[in-house]
């Protein structure tokens, strides 16, 4: 067996299960949302300080949920362009704010809509099954959309004699692929922080945590998510987590994911997955907002 080269240290995430004192900041942000009826929807990935004070914390599927069900006037979304993109689809009427306009996505970015537009004219039968992580010009130009927590369901819906195009993620489409025995073409796309994880790295990690579970988001590499015990949305990952019996799990997402785990499941640790170049993975657009 070969030897693995060093890498980074890890970084470990534990609940010291102390009660948080809330800081002049998030104590006037609490002010102004009571203040402008405002509610306060909030990605996993998000700091820990904008978790603690949001309203809702959860993934791409839960906060389309709640942008749609909520009756406050003003939708503050800390996350990404496309996620408040698509708050305002699914509630018109309201006030959709996101903090920093630059907050892109590299995966949203690497499927733009008129090339899309393109394939689909020199394909004029194909079924596209967009994933949420994409723009709204691209979701108007696709049959339905999904997302990383309800992929396999919506691909085993599609009539059997369609042709699928499965856009933008490369890597989540072919998980979906390989739990639905579907075979679709695959978009070109991925997301940087997720391809960041390598099946060294990985392995590196699991000889420091041996008999920690690797649960890995499906937007990881095939090399990567071969060597989870678990791959599923983030979601999925709290469900996981709570009802395994290990007390310290090695998490293969961006690291804001941490901060909920630790608040949901406060006797457990987890293990900031490691890259091949550092200890943890930031996505620095979520970061933005």
């Amino acid at each position: 067996m070969a030897t693995l080269a060093p890498g980074p240290p890890v970084q470990i995430f534990k609940s010291t299960n102390e009660e948080k004192t809330l800081s002049f900041d998030q104590e006037e942000i609490l002010r102004l949302k009571k203040e402008k009826n405002a509610i306060l929807l909030c990605h996993n990935y998000q700091i820990d300080a904008i978790q603690q004070i949001s309203d809702y914390v959860g993934d791409s599927l839960g906060l389309a949920r709640q942008a749609a069900e909520t009756d406050a006037e003003i939708i503050v979304f800390c996350g990404v362009h496309f996620m408040a993109e698509t708050a305002k689809i699914l509630n018109p009427g309201k006030t959709v704010l996101l903090p920093d306009m630059e907050a892109g996505c590299s995966l949203s970015d690497s499927c733009p809509a008129e090339k899309l537009a393109l394939y689909r004219e020199k394909n004029p039968d194909i079924y596209v099954v967009a994933y949420v992580n994409c723009s709204a010009e691209v979701k108007a130009l696709s049959d339905v959309i999904c997302t990383s927590g309800n992929a396999v369901q919506i691909v085993n819906r599609v009539p059997e004699d369609r042709e699928i195009l499965f856009v933008p993620d490369q890597n989540l489409g072919q998980w979906v692929m390989g739990q639905t025995n579907r075979k679709m073409n695959l978009w070109p796309g991925s997301c940087y922080a997720h391809v960041l994880f390598t099946q060294e790295s990985v392995e590196r990690c699991r000889l420091e945590y041996p008999n920690a579970p690797v649960v890995a988001h499906p937007e990881c590499m095939d090399s990567v998510r071969d060597l989870a015990d678990e791959v599923c949305s983030t979601e999925k990952m709290v469900s996981f987590c709570r009802d395994n019996p290990s007390e310290t799990f090695i998490i293969l997402t961006e690291t804001g994911m941490m901060h909920r785990l630790n608040r949901e499941l406060p006797d457990k640790s987890f293990v900031a997955g490691p890259t091949g170049h550092c200890a943890c993975n930031d996505c620095r657009f979520m970061k933005m907002n």
